[in-house]
């Protein structure tokens, strides 16, 4: 392959507004600016991401990422060769706000538009840091989901497992609030969990008494809740320390089970007989050092590459759309004005839905 494409790319899917401009030259790609604009504070008082606080922020904000990237980039609309925007899943109102200024853009300047599924932004995340060879086997780890996928193209997911409830992601977010931690808890937790004793607090490891790779992470939640509620019952309270040695042996479980799920998923994946064997992690949990370690030591336990993507472009960010939306545009993919917003869109349409289903469709 020679010659050049720019694209902008244009994420909005839940609480991080997002722009940013990748460059493929030959077989090189080059992440030109990537702008992130966070809404935490403005979310801070109500423990968790409010949709229509997001929505909002998204619409006011989306225009200056764009210049900002674009600025950053030293480009303007007219060096660009196509727009990238996440299409779903996620949020809807934040989602039908980065959509339609897509669709404004590709009006006001003709260029072509693809549209993007945020879970594939994360999934073609490792080609674009680390120029992966299809097949390899992905675990998505993020806020809301977990699967484990073999990734054999830009179009093509197969999905070998996951969580049949609640992300990991969702799970520390839970556990911060269960302990009177701030919002987003991931952080806050591995932070907790570093000067606790993970062995001192004994919770479960759902699921591992059943063959194959689905996870459980709802009853874990409930298990730390219970010995939350234990300790203040016996102590009056819970002290530093404890609730150290709580998020500790909580994070201990969650990296235990995914080891092992992870163990599993590589089996399946081998009997393809790929030629360079590569475990991918992406996803915004694929920060946590704890768990990056975990899963870095399986691969080397079973002859695998290990890749995980710099922190930066673990959580959510429009890089990793720009890049998916060329790799699609390549596959040969345009998008017309009639492109939807949309709150769910599972990765692998061949897959029996694991989470919920109904007028909005599979959740996963």
């Amino acid at each position: 392959m020679s010659g050049t494409l720019t694209f902008l790319g244009i994420e909005s899917s839940c609480d991080d507004t997002a722009a940013a401009v990748v460059r493929l030259h030959g077989t090189t790609p080059e992440v030109l600016s990537s702008v992130v604009e966070g809404q935490t504070a403005l979310h801070a008082a109500f423990g968790g991401v409010v949709p229509e606080i997001a929505a909002r922020a998204h619409a006011e904000r989306l225009d200056g990422c764009v210049e900002q990237a674009l600025s950053l980039a030293g480009l303007d609309l007219s060096h660009l060769d196509g727009i990238a925007v996440t299409a779903g899943p996620g949020l809807i109102g934040g989602v039908l706000s980065g959509v339609m200024l897509a669709k404004g853009l590709a009006a006001a300047t003709g260029l072509p538009m693809v549209g993007v599924n945020h879970l594939a932004g994360h999934g073609l995340t490792p080609r674009l840091t680390d120029g992966l060879a299809f097949p390899y086997l992905l675990l998505l780890v993020s806020g809301g989901h977990c699967q484990f996928l073999i990734v054999k193209s830009a179009t093509e997911f197969q999905r070998l497992g996951g969580t049949i409830d609640d992300a990991p992601g969702e799970a520390f977010d839970k556990t911060a609030k269960l302990l009177g931690l701030p919002q987003p808890g991931g952080p806050v937790v591995e932070a907790e969990a570093a000067l606790g004793d993970a062995r001192r607090f004994q919770f479960p490891r759902p699921l591992l008494d059943r063959p194959g790779c689905d996870m459980s992470f709802s009853g874990l939640k409930t298990a730390l809740l219970r010995t939350r509620d234990a300790v203040i019952a016996e102590k009056g309270g819970i002290t530093l320390q404890d609730r150290r040695d709580m998020c500790a042996g909580f994070q201990l479980a969650v990296a235990e089970v995914l080891a092992e799920k992870t163990r599993r998923a590589v089996q399946i994946y081998l009997d393809l007989a790929p030629s360079s064997a590569v475990l991918a992690v992406a996803g915004g949990v694929a920060a946590n050092q704890a768990l990056r370690g975990r899963l870095e030591a399986v691969s080397a336990q079973l002859g695998l590459g290990f890749v995980a993507p710099p922190l930066r472009l673990c959580t959510d960010n429009a890089a990793m759309i720009a890049w998916a939306g060329i790799e699609l545009f390549q596959a040969g993919q345009r998008d017309g004005f009639d492109l939807q917003a949309r709150p769910r869109w599972p990765l692998d349409q061949n897959a029996p839905a694991m989470i919920g289903s109904g007028k909005r469709g599979a959740k996963a």
